[in-house]
């Protein structure tokens, strides 16, 4: 009997293809054997994901929609995923550095950066410190000061506990690296970061000149405040507040509507904001 491909499938089948075509690579950056994925064609687009996640739990639901007009550079940092912990402090100034050198040994002198909640601290601080590899940024629930959080957040973290970090995040891990001592490490590396956690200065902020798209959802851990307050501060910015929780409208691995069509249209709104 001959059957007939539909659209929608046909679709599915070459979304999956892209996936699966992901070519994973190490780059050797400041004694750092950071892993990265290429995707796609067009201006270079860098993700940054977010504290104890990886390319996959973070974008795996809007990158193959990027990927179409951009090239994607997807990045794991140190201690997350793919890319192994060596013995020197985690912070978001080091990723960021780690991240300009992978764009130097890559060649591009200019891309586009987006980073999700942590990453977006990352972005932040590649912009404030490698000013000229930035063309525009997409903040997503970034944080530059502590009170963006809600009172009692960093208490948290005092008696924090591998057991309680979300189930779908250890396996995102675990898939990409089934080491359950490096769950740990990153865990504990992710732990300590946040508590020491430093605000960024206005003046750090007011000095960013690139175009930045700030967004944030309502229900965020990311207060929508603190969203407006950084969209205020810096220079060039957008605001969108979105229905939701943290990452819901990414489709972040741990949204509960695993259906819900919001990631569509942020993906749109990004790539209205990025051409």
């Amino acid at each position: 009997m001959k059957r007939t491909l539909t659209i929608t499938t046909f679709l599915l089948i070459i979304t999956h293809l892209q996936m699966s075509a992901q070519t994973g690579q190490y780059a050797e950056v400041n004694g750092l054997k950071l892993y990265y994925e290429i995707h796609g064609n067009g201006k270079p687009l860098v993700l940054i994901h977010g504290g104890g996640s990886t390319i996959a739990s973070t974008f795996g639901r809007i990158l193959p929609e990027l990927a179409k007009k951009h090239k994607i550079i997807a990045v794991e940092l140190q201690a997350h995923g793919h890319t192994l912990d060596i013995d020197r402090p985690l912070s978001f100034e080091q990723d960021a550095d780690d991240v300009a050198a992978l764009l130097k040994h890559l060649h591009i002198a200019k891309a586009d950066i987006m980073g999700f909640s942590n990453g977006g601290t990352t972005a932040l601080q590649i912009a404030i410190r490698h000013p000229q590899l930035v063309n525009k940024l997409v903040l997503a629930s970034a944080a530059y000061k502590r009170d963006g959080m809600p009172a009692g957040f960093f208490d948290g973290f005092k008696n924090a506990e591998l057991k309680y970090m979300p189930q779908p995040l250890q396996e995102a891990y675990l898939k990409a690296n089934p080491d359950p001592k490096g769950l740990q490490i990153m865990f504990n590396r992710d732990v300590a970061r946040m508590i020491a956690f430093k605000d960024i200065s206005d003046a750090d902020i007011k000095a960013i000149q690139a175009p930045a798209l700030v967004i944030n959802g309502y229900k965020d851990v990311i207060l929508p405040e603190h969203a407006l307050q950084l969209t205020r501060t810096l220079p060039n910015a957008e605001l969108a507040v979105l229905p939701g929780g943290h990452g819901d409208y990414i489709g972040e691995i741990c949204a509960e509507n695993k259906s819900s069509k919001l990631p569509d249209l942020v993906t749109t709104m990004i790539e209205d904001f990025l051409f």
